[in-house]
């Protein structure tokens, strides 16, 4: 995946953890989903529908309704319900960030993409700097919970959903898939939002967090992973995850308060040492398919005594008077 795109999604996903936390804190988890997902569907399916893009039609409709249940639907409904039972930004962000690492494994039984070695190291550095940018919080937590089996599921859940999308919705506008994804996600969340209490603690924080949950997380951002996914593979845009978590970490600083120690740091450059090294293991993958050059045949003895007449065959049998 080329630097550019990668360093925006990474920034713009990253941002999205304290986001959400400064949301959750201000308004219940499932009416903050029923209103993202929904003034997100409306957003990104006017936005299609100007554009005159192809609406995906019958099997491959129902695809993309389920990529959007498992990568929206299901990852955000059990991510926002860890924040309500307090798991902080960036314990949100290390356990989903091990997204390489399933990713990488769903994409070599399913898709049958290679693990070569340089892939390989680029796993093992990922899950280092998860681990360090992260090691203070989960040494914090101990232990199996609610908030850890949430998380884990919300983990799952991107990474099938990332190779589900790959397999099966490749070639859909990435405005018409992103509209369809919120809007099948929408169904659940509204569904279980019907069971759990509504409450607003702070009206103008709610309005704010929601606004940017909307058109930074659900609108940009996730339009962004969906073509990346679609142009660069599901294995390439997850390994983005491996630097998600120190970013998350830095941004939750600066918007919540909550100071990064030195394990983000570490994580930091050493998710961006995986990164890079995950785009070389592309660039080489993809080097590796090009055809070489066809190159002519050495001359023969006879071809070499030839005339220029014989060289030129074609042109002497022309029918022409």
């Amino acid at each position: 995946m080329p630097l550019r795109p990668a360093v925006i999604l990474a920034f713009i996903f990253s941002l999205g953890y304290p986001i959400g936390a400064l949301a959750v804190s201000a308004m219940s988890p499932m009416s903050v989903l029923v209103f993202r997902f929904a003034l997100s569907a409306l957003i990104l399916g006017a936005w299609a529908a100007l554009s005159g893009v192809r609406w995906p039609t019958g099997h491959r409709l129902g695809h993309v309704m389920v990529a959007g249940l498992l990568t929206q639907g299901l990852q955000f409904g059990c991510l926002y319900l860890a924040l309500m039972y307090g798991a902080p930004a960036v314990l949100g962000a290390v356990l989903v960030s091990m997204n390489p690492v399933a990713t990488a494994l769903l994409a070599a039984v399913f898709l049958g993409e290679r693990l070569t070695a340089r892939r390989v190291a680029a796993l093992v550095l990922g899950v280092v700097a998860v681990l360090a940018a992260c090691a203070q919080r989960l040494l914090a937590v101990g232990g199996v919970d609610t908030v850890i089996i949430l998380l884990v599921v919300s983990l799952l859940a991107i990474s099938s959903g990332g190779v589900y999308q790959q397999r099966f919705c490749r070639g859909v506008d990435f405005r018409a898939n992103a509209a369809l994804q919120n809007a099948a996600a929408l169904v659940p969340v509204s569904i279980l939002s019907l069971f759990l209490p509504w409450h607003v603690t702070n009206l103008h924080l709610a309005i704010v967090g929601v606004a940017a949950v909307v058109l930074l997380n659900s609108t940009l951002c996730m339009t962004l992973y969906v073509r990346a996914i679609d142009h660069y593979g599901a294995a390439a845009v997850a390994m983005l995850f491996a630097v998600i978590p120190a970013i998350a970490g830095v941004l939750s600083w600066l918007i919540l308060g909550q100071r990064p120690d030195a394990g983000i740091v570490v994580g930091l450059a050493v998710g961006a040492l995986a990164c890079w090294l995950n785009s070389r293991a592309g660039t080489d993958a993809v080097r590796s398919t090009v055809p070489a050059p066809a190159t002519p045949p050495p001359p023969t003895a006879e071809s070499s005594r030839s005339g220029p007449s014989d060289r030129h065959a074609p042109a002497a049998e022309c029918p022409c008077p």
